[in-house]
């Protein structure tokens, strides 16, 4: 695929090294200018989970959540979702382990899982790289998305 970019742009007479150098010195400004919001989202999802500050609110919404049709072995991946994929991943490796992928709460998780996104990343990158310094609705949009999908996650799996 490299080749055939390098081709093309050689047939239509583009200087393809000097477009290539702009494109990096473009790409490191673009994740220098990330950086900042990137360190402050991802150890804030890892202080969270070693905390068992997702624990404790898995307990504490325990009788709402069970109302909602979400089994407790899924929430923690559901509350982790937003701010981290890998950990998210980990959770739901933690949910087959336990309760097996066939069981409702591995289809929960799995949903819920596919159908979010780690939305607060996305959010400080796009805003990071964007130079924006106000948010407006996309939080409040992102979350109701997120709370859309995981309540979606509890009614679809039998």
């Amino acid at each position: 695929m490299a080749l055939l970019a390098v081709l093309l742009g050689v047939w239509r007479r583009v200087p393809v090294y000097d477009a290539f150098v702009r494109g990096a010195r473009t790409g490191l400004r673009t994740a220098v200018s990330i950086a900042p919001a990137l360190l402050a989202v991802l150890p804030a999802a890892a202080a969270l989970t070693a905390s068992g500050a997702t624990d404790a609110l898995c307990a504490l919404l325990s009788p709402a959540l069970s109302a909602l049709r979400l089994p407790e072995q899924a929430v923690p991946l559901m509350l982790l979702r937003p701010l981290s994929g890998a950990g998210a991943l980990g959770m739901l490796e933690q949910v087959f382990s336990v309760c097996g992928p066939d069981s409702r709460a591995g289809r929960v998780a799995s949903v819920a899982a596919g159908a979010n996104e780690t939305l607060l990343y996305v959010l400080a990158l796009y805003m990071g790289a964007s130079g924006a310094r106000r948010s407006r609705y996309a939080v409040p949009a992102a979350l109701l998305a997120w709370a859309a999908a995981c309540l979606a996650a509890g009614f679809v799996c039998p």
